[in-house]
């Protein structure tokens, strides 16, 4: 027998050496030769350097620390890929024989048969099975790649999560301290106009002012105060959408450097833009996705030819325990081969399934791609004509700032009457609110061209989570 069965083996070994089907091959993709909207081609990127060293607020750091700990998404993607990690063990494991056991008892007495008065007889019988699937077309082996790549496939999706979290703690951190920078204004401007309605009100009461003076101070006064509470509800909002990102109940958000006090360079470099086929998680995974298609082609090709399986059994059978190898003792070995004779083009239909399936994860990835070379110059772009837009704005808030300054000056030198005033402080303060949120949006279009670059998407090594923790703790 163990002759045979090596024999057998040998011949297995020989026979598996080939997996019918295309095997994968990345298809060309035409990369731009330069990201539009940067100024060169460079190799630089901002992507290579690791999210705690783009964003340099130490609470913004700490925040995205802890949203990677505790981000219900990141969690959930982390356990999806544990889940295909087992399924690809478990189609892997059709690969080798399968081996399995059965013992039984049984107790019986056959009346009529026997003489009267007879015992019963008690029968042990145990058995060991032996099952083999010889892949001789690759069908297990095509089968068993196609899990793999799905299992890598969420792998490259749990690092999507990853830099996704990383960018929508960042940008909420940004909304907010626009969120506040917003609430200052309104608060200052709120006193300011109260200073004037005072003043009006009590020039109105001496007969120096007209009610035309004092009615147009209160509205902007009361203009302003309006926004204050509102300003403080989407705060409040804003809050509790960062403690949900970072998997904790709703609470006060610790804040860092002001709005104004974020850093930002005049120039990002985008790198090349062939680098984001390697850099990019969603373009891996639906890489992944396409191996994994296909792998299934082939799976489907394997399944025109026939199986070729073997079967072994090896057992005992005693009326006593003690005897149950020693006596009655069975063996077998069986090779079979099974093929389809006429499937009503069922394995047809199936292969042109698993083709088109092949054809649409290979749209995706193709579209995958362009998106991103999109992605990637809708957010360079945008950070260089917001700068621009931000400049010019700044200029406007600091002319206003002027008015208003002059105006006093007017006006304390009896030149002018203090009406002037109001108007330059109610131009100042919608300038100073589009500052602010101008101001927001080049920031939130740095955090999104960081991500569209794939910034981070190696922040699974725990060298870099480590780094991470430890920068975040390094306070000045």
């Amino acid at each position: 027998m163990t002759k045979t069965l090596g024999t057998l083996v040998a011949l297995t070994a020989l026979l598996t050496g080939c997996a019918v089907g295309p095997n994968y091959k990345r298809p060309a993709v035409t990369a731009p030769a330069e990201v539009r909207g940067a100024s060169a081609a460079e190799a630089v990127s901002l992507a290579d350097r690791p999210w705690w060293e783009v964003f340099g607020d130490d609470a913004l750091k700490s925040l995205i620390d802890e949203a990677l700990r505790g981000n219900y998404d990141i969690r959930e993607a982390a356990w999806r890929v544990e889940e295909f990690r087992a399924r690809a063990g478990v189609a892997r494991s059709d690969l080798y024989p399968q081996v399995s056991y059965q013992g039984q008892w049984s107790r019986s007495r056959q009346s009529g048969l026997v003489l009267p008065g007879s015992a019963p007889l008690s029968l042990h019988d145990v058995n060991l099975g032996l099952s083999w699937e010889i892949d001789l077309w690759g069908r297990i082996r095509r089968l068993s790649e196609a899990a793999l790549a799905d299992y890598l496939s969420t792998e490259e999706a749990r690092r999507g999560v990853l830099l996704s979290t990383v960018s929508e703690v960042a940008r909420a951190y940004f909304g907010l301290r626009e969120l506040d920078a917003r609430l200052e204004i309104a608060r200052r401007t709120t006193d300011a106009f109260r200073e004037t309605n005072d003043l009006f009100s009590r020039q109105l009461a001496g007969g120096i002012a007209s009610q035309l003076e004092v009615s147009r101070a209160e509205g902007a006064m009361r203009n302003a105060a309006a926004t204050v509470p509102d300003l403080e509800r989407q705060i409040v909002a804003q809050e509790n959408r960062i403690g949900f990102l970072l998997g904790h109940n709703p609470g006060p958000i610790p804040r860092g450097a002001s709005l104004t006090e974020q850093a930002l360079t005049p120039e990002v470099p985008a790198g090349l833009p062939s680098t984001l086929l390697e850099r990019r998680p969603d373009i891996r995974e639906a890489e992944q996705r396409l191996v994994a298609a296909n792998a299934n082609v082939g799976a489907a090709v394997a399944s025109f030819f026939p199986t070729i399986s073997l079967t072994g059994a090896f057992g005992g059978v005693s009326t006593d325990v003690s005897n149950l190898f020693s006596a009655g003792k069975a063996w077998s070995i069986a090779a079979g081969l099974t093929g389809p004779l006429f499937q009503g083009m069922r394995l047809k239909n199936q292969y042109d399934v698993n083709v088109a399936l092949f054809e649409q994860a290979l749209v995706r990835y193709e579209s995958t791609v362009t998106n991103a070379f999109g992605e990637v110059s809708t957010a360079l772009v945008a950070y260089q004509k917001l700068a621009a837009t931000e400049k010019e704005q700044a200029g406007s808030v600091a002319a206003y700032q002027e008015a208003v300054r002059l105006a006093n000056i007017r006006y304390v030198a009896g030149l002018s009457s203090y009406v002037e005033v109001l108007d330059a402080e109610q131009q100042l303060f919608p300038a100073e609110n589009s500052l602010a949120q101008t101001r927001f949006l080049r920031l939130d279009a740095f955090v999104q061209l960081y991500k569209a670059l794939g910034g981070g998407w190696n922040i699974s090594d725990p060298a870099w989570t480590r780094q991470a923790s430890a920068s975040a703790a390094a306070k000045p």
